[in-house]
């Protein structure tokens, strides 16, 4: 048996891990690289390490992007496999890789500028709209603790990781015909803190001899723990004494929903006066519709609360914004509101257009509620820039800039070694994935202290038998 790192090695993005087992090659996810426009579909646009069409199967462990986002590239290079999911995963993909395909469309624009003024010809986009549909069809969903065979001596069972909804550990039992081994392999997609406001906790899988491991968080700790909803209320409560607007950029896809359901019991309980709310992201509404279809993700307080026939997720002054002109009539608001738009790091979506016109009014609050990576608009307003590029202008900042971050959907540090010492069995092997390389190496020490087991960092393009 042979696994091969083909991504999110060395990187936290472009997560694709193939296995080859009994004559069958099956690929633990298939993740957008995301970085600069060039060198992002330069890795993505094509499949160095294996030919699509020789894939049997395709094991996805939740939707993010970067563990989904290259399928329909994928299956438009050539591979007729299934794609194995959970239920949440699948109907979260319908959403997700019809918006990946929207934003290269923009994406591929700009890139052809360029090569045109360096005498380079035009590219295509990754995918189209149609091809992330057409994958859509390749789809097979599993519950969560439903073992299912996927190919010859290789049996997957999909255990919740309480990172986004949907999101799985992989667990692999395979029995080896090249050595005779039934062995259980572990792929711990992202794994979940706990404690999360919406969604269950990752769930201990026991009995594993092998663990792909990610290690986005090794080396750092949260700021604060997960659910610290008094004092997100009290900067609720301060920005409304500067009597404008609370701006909140968030993830369209599981971070919204966590603001909601926390805003949701805040005006219920009577801990914020009820002003009104507004979802302005078209993909945010959509990815909260799909949200109360999948009780089967969630903790036990939203659960009873959606068969209490209330909706965990809405509430009388909540709108959920769909259209432009919508989104454009926030502008007219002069008063106390609060505006929920993504994109979370301020790169693209509708959250420019309320950042542009609200910004520079010492009234507005932007209060972060997510990691904003180097570079990004979001942490040069975070750490304190007074003027900032927005939409092709400058602006100075004269908003109120507050940040929360115990909404991280990422185990840290500590809940990482958490969740390994609550996995069972002997581990005798674990590589460790989806991470930068000091982080990386930060978790390897602190799990080699501590296991008597084979603890490694994945290279990329490195095989490994086992």
């Amino acid at each position: 048996m042979k696994l091969r790192f083909c991504g999110a090695a060395g990187t936290t993005t472009g997560s694709q891990h193939l296995l080859e087992v009994n004559g069958k090659r099956i690929l633990l996810d298939c993740g957008l690289y995301q970085g600069s426009r060039k060198h992002a579909y330069d890795v993505n646009c094509c499949f160095p390490y294996f030919e699509p069409s020789s894939i049997d199967a395709v094991i996805l462990s939740h939707a993010h992007i970067d563990h989904s986002g290259n399928l329909p590239n994928l299956s438009r290079k050539g591979f007729t496999g299934n794609i194995y999911s959970t239920d949440g995963t699948r109907d979260l993909c319908q959403i997700m890789l019809a918006d990946s395909a929207h934003i290269q469309q923009g994406d591929i624009e700009w890139l052809n500028k360029h090569r045109l003024r360096e005498g380079l010809p035009p590219v295509e986009p990754l995918y189209s709209q149609q091809d992330a549909e057409h994958c859509l069809r390749q789809f097979v969903t599993v519950s969560y603790d439903r073992p299912m065979y996927v190919c010859d001596g290789v049996k997957v069972t999909f255990i919740d990781a309480g990172h986004i909804l949907g999101s799985a550990q992989v667990l692999l039992e395979i029995e080896d015909k090249a050595d005779g081994r039934r062995k259980r392999f572990l792929f711990s997609g992202d794994v979940g803190r706990g404690g999360n406001e919406v969604l269950r906790d990752p769930v201990p899988v026991p009995d594993v001899d092998f663990v792909l491991m990610e290690s986005t968080y090794g080396g750092r700790e949260h700021e604060a723990p997960p659910g610290e909803s008094e004092y997100f209320a009290r900067l609720i409560h301060e920005a409304l004494e500067r009597g404008g607007k609370i701006l909140i950029p968030a993830f369209a896809v599981e971070r919204t929903q966590q603001i909601l359901f926390m805003l949701h019991e805040l005006f219920t309980d009577g801990r914020i006066p009820d002003m009104p709310v507004y979802v302005d992201s078209p993909l945010a509404v959509s990815a909260t519709e799909i949200y109360r279809l999948h009780p089967e993700c969630f903790n036990e307080t939203v659960y009873e609360t959606l068969f209490e026939k209330q909706n965990p997720f809405g509430f009388e002054n909540l709108t959920l914004v769909r259209s432009v002109k919508g989104s454009m009539e926030l502008n007219e608001i002069d008063g106390r509101a609060i505006i929920i738009a993504a994109s979370g790091m301020c790169e693209a979506g509708r959250i420019l257009h309320h950042l542009k016109n609200n910004i520079g009014d010492p009234r507005t609050t932007v209060l972060f509620v997510g990691y904003c990576a180097d570079h990004t608009l979001g942490r040069r307003i975070r750490d304190g820039e007074k003027e900032v590029p927005i939409l092709g202008s400058r602006y100075r900042v004269r908003a109120k800039i507050e940040a929360v971050d115990s909404f991280s959907g990422h185990a840290d540090h500590s809940e990482l070694l958490d969740w390994f010492a609550r996995t069972g069995g002997p581990k005798e092997k674990v590589w460790l994935v989806h991470g930068e390389p000091d982080h990386a190496e930060a978790l390897r020490e602190a799990l080699a202290a501590r296991h008597s087991g084979t603890v490694e960092v994945a290279r990329l393009g490195e095989t490994v038998d086992f």
